[in-house]
């Protein structure tokens, strides 16, 4: 059974700390409807071309651009990754919605048929690799880590679904999309198209535990703001059954994590600051109802009590407030009244 070797650290454990207060920064900030889809939009472009060009992708920021919004009918192998990868970003962020994405073998599998689809042969779509595979150094084409053997990849694959599954109550959400990338690197599962499934992948994960990079942010930007390092920290050299026993998570899962950070405070200063005025203010009292709900998914008045000293009408007035700004909304009625955060 996989059980991945790491320690929390001095730096892990303050990574995940930072991560933590910055998502609940961004998290009480309100902004316009305008203002996220544009967000959005300026994510996935970034996501689609910092993911594709880790894999050498040649086309630059600008013209992923172009191709994205043309979407050309005769396009060339690099145009066709570009559209494939911002159409698996766009169907996934869709799944999400739906809240019924939960990692599985058929989930990776699907997410690997989008990536690749038009590009590999068709009976290598959305398959686990049959063929044995090396993996070279991009700059030098010298082979630095050879893969485990085909007859493995499958119960290699099914281990580290059911250890992320199993454990996902019990350690941290972020330690685990780490354990999660790094092990499909790992395994290396296909003939081509690994990095771009992997990372579509931990991007899953990260959405499930409230972290939704499909939204703001492109933690794949990081990655290619130095390939040559992420590539250090999240591969391995040599034979995989020399190395299998020995390989430490500790050093990618603090390179992971502080790429989410980085990735986080560039997002938050570009971010405006729309929405802090007198009107939409969210007050220290307005901040905890939030953080309630977050933790335990709704809200009651008598929740709600045991947070403040503030009358029940001045607590009636606060989830209103809320609710009219559209952060939360009213379930039931009566006595069975309770709150959830609004779905955007």
């Amino acid at each position: 059974m996989f059980t991945p070797k790491y320690r929390i650290s001095d730096q892990l454990l303050a990574n995940i700390k930072r991560i933590s207060s910055l998502v609940e920064q961004l998290n009480n900030r309100r902004f316009s409807k305008v203002v996220i889809v544009e967000y959005e939009r300026t994510a996935r472009e970034v996501s689609t071309f910092a993911s594709t060009s880790i894999e050498g992708n040649p086309l630059p920021l600008t013209e992923v651009k172009k191709v994205l919004k043309s979407k050309p009918a005769n396009i060339r192998d690099s145009e066709k990754e570009v559209l494939n990868y911002n159409q698996a970003l766009e169907h996934l962020n869709q799944l999400l919605q739906t809240n019924e994405l939960d990692l599985s073998l058929k989930l990776i599998l699907d997410i690997h048929k989008q990536v690749i689809g038009g590009l590999l042969p068709t009976f290598q779509v959305g398959k686990l690799r049959q063929l044995p595979v090396v993996v070279n150094d991009p700059r030098t084409g010298n082979m630095v880590y050879i893969p485990p053997e085909v007859e493995k990849v499958q119960a290699l694959i099914d281990d580290l679904i059911i250890y992320i599954n199993s454990n996902s109550k019990t350690v941290d959400p972020l330690i685990l999309a780490g354990v999660f990338h790094k092990q499909m690197v790992v395994i290396h599962p296909f003939m081509d198209g690994n990095g771009r499934t992997t990372r579509l992948v931990t991007k899953v994960l990260l959405a499930k535990m409230g972290l939704n990079t499909f939204n703001l942010f492109s933690f794949e930007n990081y990655y290619n703001q130095n390939v040559t390092k992420y590539f250090q920290t999240v591969g391995e050299y040599g034979d995989y059954n020399d190395l299998v026993a020995k390989i430490d998570f500790t050093n990618w899962l603090e390179y992971f994590t502080g790429g989410i950070i980085d990735e986080l405070l560039r997002v938050t200063k570009l971010l405006p600051d729309t929405g802090v005025s007198p009107e939409t203010r969210l007050e220290s009292y307005h901040k905890e109802i939030l953080k309630y709900i977050r933790q335990y998914r709704f809200i009651t008045d008598r929740d709600y009590a045991k947070l403040t000293k503030r009358a029940r009408s001045t607590r009636a007035k606060d989830l209103q407030y809320l609710t009219k700004l559209g952060l939360i909304e009213q379930k039931g009625k009566g006595k069975s009244t309770y709150y959830v955060l609004k779905e955007n």
